[in-house]
């Protein structure tokens, strides 16, 4: 049955080297490239304990009728089902103002006393219109910013109608409000406590490097952070706050520093992300940015730090592996909008920006801060969801992001693990389709990728672990 497979790295480069294959259902196994030969060209036996392996994965079948080509089937129609659900997420840009000056923020953030950069009730109100018009069983709202608590009482009234609404027509209602946390107030967290809010923050390490990377009046960013996690967990309840960091240049080399900070905070995990090629950010690249290479080897002492301290007794993971493991062991998608094929913005990410703007992503609108709107759908009043969502060009965006049929995705062994993202490779190579050899996104993705069914394939406690992360222990 069909499947792709690729060398891995480090391999050697004859018969005796090893390959994963992997199938349209996402099933994996790792051969020597004799036996992959001989799969495919069928000029010599297999081994029956490896056919029944083979049997066993959705690899082969004996009958083109055979149930194995039904439970295929099955796989990637559930892999494929949020793709059909609706828009889930919905963000809500509640306002520019901001007073951190963090150099890889993407949009031109504005000083916390202009206010003609907040979104108002107007806006809100129509936006959640559009959101309630979606058809998905469950609905996300993020507000986000610039600073979104310096705008608070449209973040106030957005989830207050948000979540009465929700109540009235009986629908699920995830609401999540993004912030620094250097404005927030016990009043504030009780708001949020009876409406049932999370909080997302950014901790990018240590004090000196958090502070470094953010820098505010007062540098005491780190400070400020961290009281505010501990009056939000106070009030809101332990797991009512998360946050993640963003690798800058100073990050590196400091992986396991940035690791423990978020165990000394008493997190469970951590999300190690790279910077956005997208707005303002672009213009500090040479700065604090890095190759690629850089943070792939960042990315993967981290992991092996998380690893170690899980053998230790701390059950600590790195959420973005965790992601890509439920991909790679499970039949159910995960619903992140950059592993999506097609590309899940607009689909599955619906952005209403502080101006009354709608974008497909929140990428696609840090782009549209340095006056790139390509990726703009329209205005939030007088537009309805099937209006916005009709535009020619969004079903252009669409086709052009499944990776079944982009050249360099349509070979690529992780394929059925992947996802496209059309806003960033025109960002980065001014094509919404790219070319996929000299892509940031696919070099990581296949890094990770290799590293990961490497370390499956050992049988050992790194497997096992691993097998946790992705749901399966």
């Amino acid at each position: 049955m069909p499947f792709s497979f690729t060398r891995l790295p480090s391999q050697p480069m004859d018969a005796t080297g090893k390959a994963v294959l992997v199938n349209q259902a996402g099933e994996h196994i790792i051969l020597r490239m004799s036996d992959v030969t001989r799969l495919i060209t069928r000029e010599a036996p297999l081994d029956p304990t490896l056919m029944e392996r083979l049997h066993a994965g959705l690899f082969v079948t004996h009958n083109p009728r055979s149930s194995g080509v039904d439970l295929v089937a099955q796989s990637v129609r559930s892999k494929l089902s949020t793709l059909m659900s609706g828009t889930e997420l919905h963000l809500f840009v509640a306002t520019l103002r901001c007073d951190h000056s963090c150099p890889y923020c993407q949009v031109s953030r504005v000083s916390d006393d202009r206010t003609a950069y907040d979104m108002t009730i107007e806006d809100a109100s129509a936006g959640l219109d559009i959101m309630f018009a979606s058809p998905s069983k469950c609905l996300k709202l993020e507000v986000q910013g610039g600073e979104p608590l310096l705008n608070y009482p449209l973040v106030h009234e957005l989830v207050r109608a948000a979540r009465k609404r929700a109540r009235e027509e009986g629908r699920p209602l995830e609401c999540v409000v993004t912030t620094n946390l250097a404005n927030i107030t016990p009043e504030m967290c009780m708001f949020f406590r009876d409406h049932d809010v999370l909080l997302s923050t950014s901790i990018d390490g240590p004090s000196d490097l958090h502070n470094a990377n953010r820098p505010r009046p007062g540098n005491d960013a780190f400070q400020r952070a961290v009281a505010g996690i501990e009056l939000v967990r106070n009030i809101c309840g332990v797991d009512s706050v998360s946050a993640l960091p963003t690798t800058t240049r100073r990050s590196l080399g400091r992986v396991r520093e940035i690791v423990d900070t978020y165990v000394g905070l008493g997190f469970s995990g951590v999300f190690l992300r790279p910077l956005s090629p997208f707005g303002f950010a672009v213009k500090t690249q040479s700065a604090i940015g890095y190759d690629t290479q850089d943070f792939i080897d960042h990315y993967l002492e981290g992991l092996d730090y998380c690893l170690e301290l899980w053998k230790r007794g701390y059950q600590f993971r790195e959420h973005y592996a965790s992601l890509l493991l439920r991909r790679m062991l499970t039949p159910f998608d995960t619903g992140y909008v950059d592993l999506m094929s097609p590309a899940g913005a607009g689909s599955a990410v619906l952005v209403f920006n502080y101006d009354g703007d709608v974008y497909i992503s929140d990428e696609a609108r840090m782009l549209a801060e340095t006056g790139e709107k390509l990726f703009r759908l329209g205005t939030i009043r007088g537009s309805t969801r099937e209006h916005l969502l009709a535009k020619p060009q969004f079903a252009h965006w669409i086709r052009d992001s499944m990776n079944e049929a982009i050249p360099g995705c349509d070979w690529c062994a992780f394929r059925t693990w992947c996802g496209t993202d059309q806003v960033y490779h025109h960002a980065t190579q001014g094509d919404i389709v790219g070319i996929r050899s000299l892509s940031s996104f696919c070099q990581r993705n296949m890094a990770v990728f290799n590293w990961l069914v490497q370390k499956l394939d050992a049988d050992d406690d790194d497997s096992r672990i691993l097998r946790a992360w992705g749901g399966l222990g």
